[in-house]
């Protein structure tokens, strides 16, 4: 009998290992002669300070340490992680803000830039409040966030159906406490051996541009990457812009139930130049009009070792393109849904967007063809705690009056409170493809969602998956290192359809299991670490009859 068993250690709190200090503090600035502070006791509410007409006056900001407290109350080892991180900069931080002295208040303005901090791999949390109501019409407003350990060399062993993975990673999300992102990792797995280099500029110069570089040496090519973009960072900006590129030689892996049955060799050519206008955020929405040219050039070579696989064509898409975007400013912050003891930020507001564009051998594509993609997302507060949030998106190439290429993906994700630690979660999940290009697959498996099977387990032309999960939250913070959830889970789902290249689809796969959920509180390694223990009810006998899966994810 064959077992597949998925086994990840993954180093989520590695905090004792790097020599530099420095200690975060509070910004003060003495008050200004003239601006005496009315009594507190009395500040008026926010719609009543913008009925005023009140304006931003000081602004303070509040960096907390890993972990909070003063040297009489923290033992020894947590006074040493304080001491030996080092602390996000207070620029780093102003350069995120919406807002300046000086300028009018708005609550909106100031709940979106506790939004952009809360995103922020290197900040446990954030929160911009008003503090000081002022005789001379301004409000002083203090900004804080709490810092998390971002250094983290970690290491993981996997094993996925039959196939060993490892890696080994050095990373900072918060160098030297600017915000900027560096990494180094070897990995291996069922696909390749690899080096990996990464550096990230979110804020190049202090602006709001993002530069973005990867490059990786592969045991079956290499991988170069270089961007540089403004996004609309904000739902009141104006403007976006982006210039990217990469090189990518790899191979090509085909699957059927689970094992790998062939490769090939592909290269990969993208550009990309856009941009985008607004006029900003009017009646609660936001709409952006983009534009751009894109080139995708892919070429495929057989390997030495199998020169009889199929290759497909080689192909180039290279277009101009136009769109829309329109978002809807409707967001709830709330705790304990996705994440374990932190602040999370849903959107519950309804956004589109659609690209059309018309490749043609004019610009170098090898067929013409009309690009069309899109995206819709709606979110509904249903009362008493209940959450609907649904999304649909499809993209695909018209050619000679048949779709090809094309994928429409669906999913509708439900939670229903409980209690302050305990949450129905409910997702179904589905996506249907017309003429997929030869080099991809649409595969369900226990790398995505079916946790008590193989890997790549199912290929078709068309599945679905269901995910109903009884969510268990703690206030739980062993060595105040984590925050301790739980999961009892049941998935199902299959695949319908011929795949070329694949098995048919056996019919309906289920499972159903338990989990643990370690929510990372002081680290910006990864959110939530995964145990998971999954009997699939559904098995053949070169499946094993209980899964052990132990991996890093974003959310619950």
């Amino acid at each position: 009998m064959r077992r597949f068993t998925t086994i990840a250690i993954t180093t989520a709190a590695s905090t004792l290992f790097v020599a530099s200090m420095t200690h975060a503090s509070d910004t003060v600035v003495a008050m200004l002669p003239g601006r005496l502070a009315l009594d507190q006791s009395q500040l008026p509410p926010d719609a009543e300070l913008e009925k005023r007409g009140a304006k931003i006056g000081r602004i303070d900001v509040r960096i907390d340490d890993v972990f909070e407290g003063d040297k009489t109350s923290l033992s020894a080892p947590y006074r040493v992680v304080n001491g030996l991180h080092i602390a996000t900069h207070d620029a780093t931080v102003r350069q995120q803000l919406l807002f300046q002295s000086g300028e009018p208040f708005h609550r909106r303005v100031l709940d979106e830039t506790a939004r952009l901090l809360r995103d922020q791999r290197y900040l446990n949390e954030a929160s911009v409040t008003v503090v000081r109501y002022n005789e001379d019409n301004t409000v002083d407003v203090e900004v804080r966030v709490h810092d998390v350990w971002t250094l983290s060399p970690g290491f993981s062993f996997g094993r996925k159906g039959g196939e060993n993975n490892t890696r080994l990673k050095f990373a900072d999300s918060n160098f030297l406490g600017l915000g900027k992102q560096v990494a180094m990792e070897r990995t291996s797995d069922v696909d390749r051996t690899a080096w990996r280099l990464t550096y990230v500029d979110p804020h190049l110069f202090g602006s709001w541009w993002t530069l973005s570089t990867a490059y990786s040496s592969m045991s079956d090519g290499t991988e170069k990457a270089l961007g540089l973009s403004r996004p609309f960072y904000a739902l009141d900006s104006r403007w976006s812009a982006n210039i990217g590129a990469s090189d990518v030689d790899s191979a090509i892996s085909r699957y059927s139930l689970g094992k790998r049955i062939e490769r090939f060799e592909m290269g990969e050519r993208l550009f990309e130049v856009g941009g985008g206008i607004s006029s900003g955020l009017h009646d609660g929405w936001t709409t952006r009009y983009l534009g751009g040219f894109r080139y995708d050039e892919r070429s495929f070579t057989t390997r030495l070792n199998e020169p009889n696989v199929a290759l497909p064509d080689d192909r180039t898409v290279a277009y101009p393109w136009v769109g829309i975007e329109m978002l809807e400013d409707n967001y709830l912050s709330t705790r304990n849904l996705d994440q374990i003891g932190r602040t999370e930020d849903v959107h519950l507001g309804r956004s589109a967007r659609f690209e059309a564009g018309f490749a043609s051998t004019a610009f170098g594509s090898t067929r013409d063809a009309f690009i069309l993609s899109g995206e819709l997302a709606a979110g509904v507060d249903l009362d008493h705690e209940r959450y609907l949030i649904n999304s649909l998106g499809w993209h695909g190439r018209l050619e000679g009056g048949t779709v090809a290429d094309g994928v429409f993906d669906a999913n509708s994700r439900f939670y229903l409170r409980q209690s302050e630690h305990r949450v129905f979660f409910a997702s179904v999940t589905a996506s249907i493809t017309s003429n997929l290009d030869p080099e991809k697959q649409l595969l369900l498996g226990g790398d995505n969602g079916l946790r008590g099977y193989p890997l790549r387990y199912q290929a078709g032309k068309t599945n679905a998956l269901v995910t109903l999960e009884e969510r268990f939250y703690s206030n739980w913070q062993p060595l105040k290192l984590v925050n301790v959830g739980g999961a009892v889970f049941f998935d199902t789902g299959r695949a319908w359809g011929q795949d070329q290249y694949a098995a048919a689809p056996s019919g309906w796969l289920s499972d159903v299991g338990i989990g643990l959920r370690l929510g990372s509180a002081r680290s910006g390694l990864g959110n939530v670490l995964h145990i998971d223990l999954a009997m699939p009810l559904n098995r053949s006998n070169d499946i094993d009859s209980l899964q052990l899966l132990i991996e890093t994810k974003k959310s619950f």
